[in-house]
C-alpha cells in the first residue's frame, strides 16, 4: 500500500489572503538553491498524489509540481524475509566501495567508459533473490522486468556512508532502476542540473488538512478564463530554475522504490550522510537497455547474460 510519509497537515489559507511565499525576493530564491549543496531538500515527494510538495520553512512552502517516474511500495518484504536476506548477505565478503560504502556485485564485468563487458566470473543472481524477483511481477510498473544485475550496498553512519548525486549508466542498463531498502529508513535526494525551469502550482488544503492540487489548478484556470484580477487570482503558477529544486523521496524500511522516465533520466539521485542514521542495506536490480534486448544490436549477448542471471545460482563477483 502506498502511503504519504512524514507529512504534517497543512493549514488552510484564509480566504482573501495569499501565502507570503508568492513574492519571493531574488536573494531568498538564491538561498533556496543552497539546499542542494547542504544535502537538505526543499520539496518532498508524495506517493499518494505523485506531487513534489514544497517543504515548510523553505521559500517553496505552499507550492507543488508533478514529479513523474517514481513508484513506491511499502512493506515489500516481511521482517522475517529481511532478516534472512541480510543474514545470507553477511555470509559473503563485503568489499570496500566509495564514500564509506561496502558492496557485493552480482553481474557482468563492465568498463563503462570503453563500453565493453564480458561475463567474466558472473554466475548469476543469488538464490535468495528469486522470490523477491517473483514478487515484483505484482507491480504493474515492473511488467516484463528481467534483472540482469544485482548490487548490494552496505551503509553505516560510523563510516560516513553516502552516495553523491549521479545518473546510473544507460548504455547497458535499461529504464527501470529497482531498489529494496533494508534495515533502516532513509531519504533518496533528487536534483537536476538542467537549465530548464519548473512550473510550480499553489496548493490548497481541504477541511482535513490534506493537499488538494486539483483545487489550485481549477482556481488558476478559472481566473485565467474569467480575466479577473486581484488577490483572489494571485495564486497563479510560477517558474523556478530546475537547479534550485531538490526533492526528497522518503524510503521506509523494507520498501521498494522504482525510478523510471524523468526520475531516471532527468533527475540525479543521491543518499546524503545525514540520512544514514543506522545500518542500511540497499539491494538494487537493473535490467538491460534496448541495445542488449530483443531486436537490439547486441541481443545475443543480452540473452547470454540473462540466462546466467536468472539461474539464481550466483555468488558475488
Amino acid at each position: 500500500m502506498l502511503e504519504l510519509l512524514g507529512r504534517k497537515p497543512r493549514a488552510q489559507t484564509q480566504p482573501g489572503r495569499e501565502r507570503a511565499v508568492l513574492n519571493i525576493p531574488h536573494s531568498a530564491r538564491s538561498r533556496a538553491g543552497s539546499f542542494h549543496m547542504e544535502g537538505d531538500d526543499n520539496f518532498t515527494y508524495c506517493p499518494s498524489t505523485g506531487l513534489a510538495e514544497g517543504n515548510e520553512h523553505t521559500p517553496f512552502a505552499g507550492w507543488a509540481f508533478p514529479f513523474p517516474g517514481v513508484f513506491l511500495a511499502e512493506e515489500f518484504v516481511s521482517e522475517e524475509e529481511e532478516a534472512e536476506m541480510v543474514e545470507l548477505m553477511d555470509r559473503d565478503e563485503w568489499k570496500p566501495s566509495q564514500s564509506g560504502r561496502k558492496k557485493q556485485d552480482y553481474g557482468p564485468k563492465v568498463n563503462f567508459k570503453k563500453q565493453r563487458l564480458k561475463a567474466g566470473g558472473f554466475t548469476g543472481l543469488p538464490s535468495f533473490s528469486k522470490k523477491i524477483v517473483a514478487q515484483m511481477e505484482a507491480c504493474s510498473v515492473l511488467g516484463g522486468f528481467l534483472p540482469v544485475e544485482q548490487c548490494n550496498l552496505d551503509y553505516r553512519p560510523e563510516r560516513g556512508s553516502a552516495i553523491d548525486p549521479h545518473f546510473d549508466d544507460w548504455w547497458l542498463w535499461g529504464e527501470r532502476l529497482v531498489s529494496l531498502n533494508l534495515l533502516s529508513k532513509t531519504v533518496l535526494s533528487m536534483s537536476c542540473d538542467s537549465e530548464d525551469t519548473i512550473q510550480l502550482f499553489p496548493t490548497f488544503g481541504n477541511e482535513n488538512g490534506e493537499l488538494n492540487p486539483r483545487a489550485s489548478l481549477t482556481q488558476t484556470s478559472a481566473c485565467e478564463n474569467s480575466g479577473k484580477q486581484g488577490s483572489s487570482c494571485l495564486l497563479s503558477p510560477r517558474l523556478v530554475p530546475s537547479k534550485e529544486v531538490t526533492v526528497a523521496i522518503h524510503l521506509p524500511r523494507r520498501s521498494l522504490v522504482v525510478l523510471y522516465g524523468d526520475a531516471r533520466y532527468k533527475w540525479k539521485h543521491a543518499i546524503y550522510r545525514r540520512h544514514i542514521e543506522h545500518r542500511r542495506v540497499c539491494v538494487t536490480f537493473r535490467e538491460l537497455s534496448a541495445e542488449f534486448s530483443a531486436g537490439g544490436r547486441r541481443e545475443e549477448l543480452g540473452k547470454e547474460l540473462l540466462e546466467i542471471a536468472l539461474s539464481f545460482q550466483g555468488a558475488p563477483v
